[in-house]
């Protein structure tokens, strides 16, 4: 699977139709999630998923909302834009 086959905007749409209200949260965590959705979703590896949510989250796709250096703001949501690069 390349990258480049997948259509980025559907692709975070589906994340967002399944992400309960206010999920992901935390950092690590949150991205883990997105990665497990991505492969449930595409059926990819856990490696192919990992580099999609790279893609997202640098093209604006996905956007962790909080700080992940600061403690307070650690466990912060993740936003899924499927509008980003519109």
């Amino acid at each position: 699977m390349s990258i480049d086959d997948v259509d980025l905007a559907q692709l975070a749409q589906s994340l967002r139709e399944r992400a309960p209200a206010g999920e992901p949260r935390g950092y690590l965590r949150g991205k883990a999630a997105l990665r497990d959705m991505v492969v449930r979703i595409l059926g990819c590896s856990e490696l192919e998923a990992e580099d999609l949510v790279e893609t997202l989250e640098s093209r604006g796709y996905l956007r962790f909302e909080g700080n992940p250096a600061e403690r307070s703001q650690a466990f912060a949501p993740w936003d899924i834009d499927p509008h980003a690069e519109m």
